[in-house]
């Protein structure tokens, strides 16, 4: 989890590729509307990511239903997002990519092709509600290489 541009699909794609499991961005699991909404630089509603997080939730679920694991990266700026996608679901864990505005903000300005404009990150950053304690996050600094998050959420998670 974490804002946009503080490296969720990067650690998500590397994990995948380091355990064998399947990965997905929370992205693909948006209704078109919601793609539309964000291109044209309008925040989301709570209203809006409802079903979004319900997609999520049922990746996780039928994944957990059949004995295998996966890696989504989502936002869940808020914890009750995070309610809906972690839960009381043990055996997910959470990884909180956290970062400062201007570091995060110097990452999307360098993005390309992708559909939130660098306008929306302010908005990000006032929604974001950080994961205290009772929802067991493994808070990870964004300003780590790559490598060494991945090594780190590896070694944190006792995974591999």
């Amino acid at each position: 989890m974490g804002v946009a541009s503080s490296g969720k699909t990067s650690l998500g794609e590397r994990l995948g590729a380091a355990l064998g499991w399947p990965f997905r961005d929370a992205d693909s699991f948006h209704p078109p509307e919601n793609v539309a909404k964000m291109s044209g630089g309008i925040p989301l509603t709570d209203e809006d990511r409802k079903p979004w997080l319900a997609a999520i939730a049922a990746w996780i679920d039928e994944l957990r239903a059949t004995g295998k694991h996966g890696i989504v990266t989502c936002s869940a700026l808020k914890k009750a997002y995070r309610r809906i996608i972690v839960g009381d679901r043990p055996d997910v864990a959470l990884v909180y990519l956290k970062g400062s505005r201007e570091l995060v903000g110097q990452r999307m300005a360098q993005r390309q092709h992708h559909f939130m404009p660098p306008s929306l990150l302010d908005s990000q950053f006032a929604t974001l509600e950080e994961p205290g304690p009772d929802e067991r996050p493994l808070v990870v600094p964004v300003e780590l290489a790559k490598d060494a998050i991945v090594e780190r959420v590896l070694a944190e998670l006792k995974l591999g």
